[in-house]
């Protein structure tokens, strides 16, 4: 992982192996469309992050990036903990042996059962988005008999520019906002059983500029302490968020994390030897997760339309939204590849489409590879994180794609291709009434 490399979509020939594994054995054992995730890289990349940053700092794995097990799994192994929003997130978490006292679980609209369950199964903490949402775990905590902590999650006034997305200064479902925190008065009074006791801040997402975190971070870490002043509640916890990106577009660079530690380490080290107790938290999901997977499609047809060629591939935007370009005023392509290993001829534009009955469904448009053949496999690399639960499978009843993980050199099936009768199943149909006699009325 190094800052000077630049993402381009000149990537028209990819290794034809992973681990040793040639792409097209892991499709004639698995089947196309898939995903395929590297596990020794997610590990590394979890150590490497891990170890860039300061050691008070601990990494929590956003699971909504990529919930499966498996790669949660292999973040774990590498030192990763888990923040989690919904119930099955939460349970993947701890099947996969996460204990309690590392799991933290947040978001805006957590239902009366996602709260319950987060109490009955101890997590650390409960990162809770308004006054409400206190009182709620107020009352749960209460009729358990036990204290709760909780973060509060605060909307901050100011918006630092660099992110791709960014989330604070402007109105939002998520958090409460700054002037309302501080002008909250003494909250330890107010609770006996909602241990107020952290803040967390999550400022934007997809940074690839490590100054960007820096002010980031300090801002965090500022608004930190005069929430605890404001409002008297301990700082038994800080969550500076994350938003670590990955580079997808021409022109785009890796963010370094060794860049990333050099900057926002001695912060980090200022704020721990002031506040020796505090669990600092950062989290992470694209990052971990993003470089480490590719979407393998198979072409079905080639063709020329109107002096443009298309490849009809057996995967699309059902299965990788993001590839869509969302949020995007121009549709940009992700890095993509030609996995299929034979002879390739010079780059030349493709349009790589699915099977979708849409003009929408366009995984890359006019992108650079060689001369595709029906057969061919193409890959959407930095297909890690936002992949299938990020993405309408279900439409036109086509389903979700298998998923497979890579590790130690061999080849493990973590989520089985959805089929029509898992489709079928979950349907009850039922049956229309007789139809009125003509000229009769009910």
């Amino acid at each position: 992982m190094s800052a000077q490399h630049t993402s381009t979509q000149d990537t028209s020939t990819q290794d034809t192996r992973i681990q040793g594994i040639a792409w097209e054995e892991l499709a004639e054992r698995f089947g196309t469309p898939l995903y395929v995730y590297d596990g020794d890289l997610l590990t590394a990349t979890a150590e490497g992050l891990r170890k860039a940053l300061h050691p008070a700092l601990e990494v929590f794995y956003s699971l909504k990036a990529n919930p499966n097990i498996s790669v949660f799994a292999a973040l774990r192994a590498g030192g990763a903990r888990a923040e989690v929003s919904s119930l099955v997130e939460l349970r993947t978490a701890l099947a996969a042996g996460a204990p309690p006292d590392d799991i933290i679980f947040l978001g805006p609209g957590k239902s009366e059962a996602e709260l319950a369950a987060c109490l009955d199964a101890g997590v650390y903490a409960v990162v809770c988005e308004s006054f409400d949402e206190l009182d709620d775990i107020e009352r749960l905590a209460a009729a358990r008999g036990r204290r709760q902590r909780v973060l509060l999650r605060v909307n901050p006034a100011l918006a630092i520019s660099g992110s791709r997305l960014t989330m604070g200064g402007k109105p939002r479902q998520f958090g409460i906002d700054e002037e309302r925190v501080l002008a909250a008065g003494d909250l330890t009074a107010r609770y006996a059983h909602a241990d107020v006791a952290g803040v967390h801040v999550y400022m934007g997402t997809r940074i690839l500029d490590a100054e960007v975190v820096e002010k980031n971070t300090r801002y965090i870490l500022d608004l930190a302490e005069r929430v605890a002043r404001a409002t008297g509640i301990r700082l038994d916890t800080v969550d500076i968020g994350g938003g670590l990106g990955v580079p997808y577009f021409d022109g785009e660079r890796e963010l370094d994390p060794v860049d990333v530690g050099d900057r926002i380490n001695p912060l980090l080290d200022a704020f721990a030897t002031a506040h020796p107790g505090t669990r600092l938290i950062l989290e992470s999901g694209r990052f971990l997760a993003g470089r480490a997977g590719v979407y393998v499609t198979r072409v079905r047809y080639a063709k020329e339309s109107m002096g443009e060629r298309f490849a009809i591939a057996d995967g699309g935007t059902h299965h990788h939204m993001a590839a869509v370009g969302i949020g995007s005023f121009v549709k940009r392509n992700f890095p993509a590849a030609l996995l299929t290993e034979r002879e390739a001829g010079p780059p030349e534009p493709w349009n790589v489409t699915g099977p979708l009955c849409t003009p929408n469904d366009s995984v890359l448009k006019q992108a650079p590879l060689p001369p595709l053949r029906r057969g061919d496999l193409v890959g959407i690399l930095n297909s890690g994180a936002y992949g299938p639960s990020a993405s309408p499978g279900l439409f036109l009843s086509h389903g979700f794609p298998a998923e497979v993980l890579v590790s130690g050199g061999r080849a493990h099936l973590v989520r089985s291709r959805d089929e029509p009768d898992d489709l079928l199943r979950p349907q009850r149909l039922i049956a229309p009434t007789e139809p009125l006699e003509s000229g009769r009325h009910p």
